[in-house]
């Protein structure tokens, strides 16, 4: 009971759900509508701060895959399969408010712009990584390759992030990271809002993630539980 009453009240866990509401109202409320794209281009708040994540949750699973390579320590291997889990998610909402976003804007839920095709990379890279994780079995050669994987889909990250700065494309340019200065190209209330969301989100990816690990070694302890006793029947 006393685990139980820990998870449901994290503080790690509140202050996510009190950042997705503040988050809500900052973005779909506060923040003034865009002068040329109107309310729609409030997805933007969601959408990057998703995307974000996407990215950051494929880092980690890179850089504990290389340590997993060369430590073989089973926390890595755990580090690496709850970070692409839940940023499986997180890429999976990035997919979907794109074209949400791309419809009205561009007229055409999909084009292949450098952006969105290096996205997509991402996406059916995190699609291969769990389908082996899910079908593949616990011997060493497959993790091996889940890490090799996992450090080779990093590489794509340099490519979504600086797509529209190498190439022309119908994806805008990001309005952040500027020559002018950091968040120069958006209003004050816009470049607030979109900071608490991909603050919350990335707090809620961390929580998530923590979540996840935990269960992965309960699973391993149930594991080890399990041989234990069929060994001692057969003994």
């Amino acid at each position: 009971m006393a685990s139980s009453s820990r998870y449901r009240f994290s503080p790690l866990g509140l202050l996510c759900l009190c950042g997705f509401v503040v988050s809500l109202y900052l973005a779909l409320v506060w923040a003034p509508p865009e002068r040329v794209m109107g309310n729609i281009q409030r997805i933007m708040y969601f959408h990057v701060a998703t995307a974000w994540v996407a990215e950051l949750a494929f880092v980690l699973v890179g850089l504990a895959s290389v340590v997993y390579l060369w430590r073989r320590e089973r926390d890595w291997d755990i580090l690496a399969h709850a970070s692409a889990e839940i940023g499986f998610l997180f890429c999976t909402f990035v997919m979907i408010t794109g074209p949400l976003w791309g419809k009205p804007v561009w007229g055409t839920w999909w084009t292949w712009d450098p952006r969105l095709t290096f996205s997509m990379i991402l996406w059916l890279i995190y699609v291969a990584y769990l389908m082996l994780r899910a079908y593949g079995n616990d011997m060493p050669q497959v993790k091996q390759f889940l890490a090799v994987l996992g450090i080779l889909g990093t590489l794509d990250i340099p490519f979504i992030h600086f797509a529209t700065m190498w190439w022309r494309g119908l994806h805008p340019e990001t309005l952040t990271m500027r020559e002018e200065g950091f968040g120069s190209g958006m209003e004050r209330e816009m470049l607030i809002a979109l900071l608490v969301s991909a603050i919350t989100f990335t707090l809620m990816f961390f929580y998530l993630m923590g979540r996840r690990m935990a269960l992965e070694r309960m699973r391993d302890e149930v594991e080890t539980l399990r041989e234990r006793i069929e060994t001692r029947l057969e003994g």
